[in-house]
């Protein structure tokens, strides 16, 4: 089988860690009275940046402006996730994510889309040291594309059959994304998100060795 991962809310949790870098970046580019925290990120992440931008500051009409706010707070973003130690890194892991994954890729395919920026991804593989189960990844980073289609296009690129491949991730928009695409979804509740009575659904991470 073909098992794709959302990130956010399913794989990792660095809600509290940007919602810091994200908040200094607002701070530094004049808009002192804005309040970025985990929980107000939560309801965002799996949303595109430009979406989420919208969200975090309605006053800002300027496009130009969303978006030098936005590259600022992804500066710091990848800049506090690129010095994570791995005592860190391990505290935003859900649990058994490694174990889980090296059993999976005995019998399946593994892979990862997501509607982050590019290089997130390789962030996550790197602070994980995953590179060896992760087979391929994309993200709206790459395509600039909705996640549906996203993911038909890592689809198309391994030649990967709908009956068998599968989404895991955590919010409905994921849900809708994925049945768009054509592909069963598997809901991790433990995540950010609700889902709308789901096929399939994990309460934590290593459930889906019982699944595959």
């Amino acid at each position: 089988m073909n098992l794709i991962f959302d990130v956010d809310g399913t794989l990792w949790n660095t809600t509290g860690l940007i919602a810091g870098s994200w908040q200094r970046a607002a701070e530094s580019a004049g808009y002192t009275s804005s309040v970025i925290d985990a929980e107000t990120l939560k309801g965002e992440f799996g949303k595109t940046m430009d979406v989420i931008m919208e969200d975090l500051f309605p006053d800002i009409k300027d496009i130009n402006e969303r978006n030098r706010v936005a590259d600022l707070c992804i500066i710091n973003e990848e800049k506090d996730l690129a010095d994570m130690d791995d005592e860190t890194t391990g505290s935003i892991l859900y649990e058994g994510i490694r174990e889980t994954m090296e059993d999976l890729k005995k019998r399946n395919r593994l892979f990862i889309v997501s509607n982050c920026q590019s290089g997130y991804i390789e962030l996550f593989i790197d602070k994980t040291k995953t590179d060896d189960l992760i087979e391929d990844h994309l993200c709206y980073g790459d395509t600039g594309a909705e996640k549906n289609e996203t993911i038909t296009l890592l689809m198309e690129r391994h030649g990967l059959k709908k009956e068998e491949t599968f989404y895991i991730g955590d919010t409905e928009g994921d849900q809708r994304a994925t049945a768009l695409a054509g592909i069963e979804f598997i809901f991790a509740s433990y995540g950010f998100g609700k889902a709308k009575e789901p096929c399939r659904k994990i309460s934590e991470f290593k459930d889906l060795k019982d699944l595959f």
